[in-house]
């Protein structure tokens, strides 16, 4: 049960005050009502009898010796005490028993037509509850040992297993647990410190994938420009010899320097994208564009290149207009990505398709390509940064192994998904992709 700390110390306050003096009452309660019930319910009627007799008789009976004498009696016998005053209040009959310490607890007044003729006390012994005062401060001694053990365990073990929890934050070590309590705010602080050490571990693991990562995009940028800016080194030796030397052979060296240095332009452009493509929920520029139309446009702009490598370029474009709330700068990017990388691995005399439609709210497109496909070790860690399979590695495609991940990335920043399907002859790859129509994102 959960209860918050206010509360908490109230009920402690309330069973400190009334546990103690229950308990005081119970060998009062034990010897009346179970040990000796006759000698009390003998007293009271006795009582009763007494205080009805002199109630009848007026205080001129009081004068009588002999009536003195049988009350005296009848009092001695129930243990009571009995003073007797007149109107004006001066005392006609007492009788007190010696050796006892009484107290009164009864008055009874005597009238006559509405005439005040006096009154009668009456007084018994003071109870002595000894073991009511043994039981009470052993109840009071039990209950503040119970309080304390109760606060200790659910109120300071766990704010010192939180004091030193955070000691541990402090020198690194997030391997702890809180215990559980049952105060609001202690639970509270309890889930404020695993959500904390929650957060800081996968602070501690997001940064140690990042610094991996960047260890990774270093060696890989060395990696890929090592080999262009070597290669272009050593034409651009040969270009300076040719032109003493062999003056033939200057054009086909100078080709070679420029497809070198376009390789170069198209590392650093991915490099320099897929950097962009980690804050793109600031960069992005969304407005209202065309599918159909963007897809077109990127079919003319591929088609000189696929009619130079002999390749069958198609586009079926969907019947309706496609509405899209998105960049358009990015989604070129991301579909141009894909289209440059079916030509890339599409042999001549291949076929690239792009297929465009629309299902339950989704813009759908697809690049099929009738290249070398993919294996189902490829098809796991096609989009991963930098990773490249065995056919990209030839120096004719000469890709960073960026391209699909910047794609996936621009996807995913439009509330999209991109996947990859093998061909079911192994032959090409299907990379297929959804958009959010326009009438979804308000």
């Amino acid at each position: 049960m959960k209860m918050k700390l206010r509360y908490w110390m109230l009920f402690g306050m309330l069973i400190v005050t009334v546990v103690p003096r229950l308990v005081y009452e119970v060998p009062g309660l034990v010897d009346r009502y179970l040990l000796h019930p006759s000698q009390a319910e003998q007293r009271q009627a006795g009582m009763d009898g007494l205080v009805e007799e002199a109630s009848k008789s007026g205080m001129a009976q009081w004068e009588n010796p002999e009536w003195r004498s049988v009350v005296e009696k009848q009092a001695s016998s129930l243990h009571l005490g009995i003073i007797v005053n007149d109107a004006s209040g001066r005392e006609r009959f007492r009788f007190m028993p010696e050796g006892s310490n009484y107290v009164e607890f009864r008055q009874i007044v005597f009238a006559e037509k509405g005439q005040l003729q006096g009154s009668m006390f009456l007084y018994g012994p003071k109870a002595g509850n000894g073991w009511g005062v043994v039981l009470s401060i052993i109840a009071a001694a039990g209950v503040i040992v119970f309080i304390g053990l109760k606060i200790g365990r659910v109120v300071v073990k766990p704010l010192e297993a939180a004091s030193a929890a955070a000691r541990r934050i402090a020198g690194g070590d997030l391997d702890f647990e809180l215990p559980t309590s049952t105060v609001a705010e202690v639970i509270d602080v309890r889930n404020a410190f695993h959500a904390m050490r929650n957060e800081l571990q996968d602070s501690l693991i997001r940064q140690s994938r990042l610094e991996e990562e960047r260890r990774f995009f270093i060696s890989a940028i060395a990696h890929d420009l090592r080999t262009p800016i070597f290669t272009l080194r050593g034409f651009l030796q040969r270009i300076e010899k040719s032109m003493h030397g062999s003056p033939q052979k200057l054009p086909h060296y100078l080709e070679i320097c420029r497809q070198k240095a376009e390789q170069l332009n198209r590392l650093v452009s991915d490099l320099s994208s897929y950097t962009v493509t980690d804050s793109l929920d600031l960069s992005m520029r969304r407005e209202r564009m065309e599918l159909n139309r963007l897809l077109a446009d990127l079919v003319a702009e591929y088609a000189p290149i696929a009619k130079e490598k002999k390749i069958d370029l198609r586009f079926n474009a969907s019947p309706e207009a496609i509405a899209l709330h998105a960049d358009p700068h990015l989604i070129h990017r991301a579909i141009g990505n894909l289209m440059d990388n079916a030509l890339r691995y599409t042999p001549a005399n291949g076929k690239v398709t792009i297929h465009c439609s629309t299902r339950e709210n989704k813009a759908l497109f697809s690049i099929e390509d009738t290249g070398p496909g993919i294996s189902a070790k490829e098809e796991a860690r096609i989009f991963e940064p930098f990773y490249r399979s065995d056919e990209s590695r030839n120096p004719e495609y000469g890709g960073t192994g960026l391209g699909l991940t910047i794609a996936r990335r621009i996807i995913r920043a439009h509330d999209g998904e991109l996947a990859v399907h093998r061909d079911t002859s192994d032959e090409g790859a299907v990379f297929a992709g959804w958009l959010p129509l326009a009438s979804v994102l308000k």
